[in-house]
């Protein structure tokens, strides 16, 4: 693929697929902040009850939260590689660009060469 503008637009599309990624993770942090909000909220005593296909299996309170809190750090720790992947997409987009940029220049200095040898 040695057309600039057809890496470029590969490169825009990458961009914009972690960016919905991104979001996407942000959405399950929020949700799991929720949860542990929640599980602050309860009594030393309160049952949790876990989800198991159609099934609510009964879960140890502090299992629970335990995963929650695993899966919050897992959840972090996928938006701070994601974003750092969205930076390396946006500076290889800015090199890109740039070279777009020279290349439109360049072509546009050969169209005007040949009318004004023309002339």
């Amino acid at each position: 693929m040695s057309n600039p503008a057809a890496k470029y637009q590969k490169a825009q599309s990458a961009l914009e697929e972690l960016i919905v990624a991104r979001q996407k993770l942000e959405t399950q942090l929020q949700e799991n902040k929720i949860v542990i909000e929640e599980f602050d909220a309860l009594k030393e005593d309160s049952k949790v009850y876990k989800l198991t296909g159609s099934v609510l299996l009964p879960v140890d309170q502090d299992e629970a939260r335990t995963n929650v809190d695993k899966r919050l750090e897992f959840i972090n720790g996928e938006i701070d590689r994601c974003e750092e992947n969205i930076k390396e997409k946006q500076e290889t987009l800015e090199g890109l660009r740039s070279e777009l940029m020279k290349l439109q220049a360049a072509a546009q200095a050969n169209a005007a060469a040949p009318t004004a040898s023309a002339k």
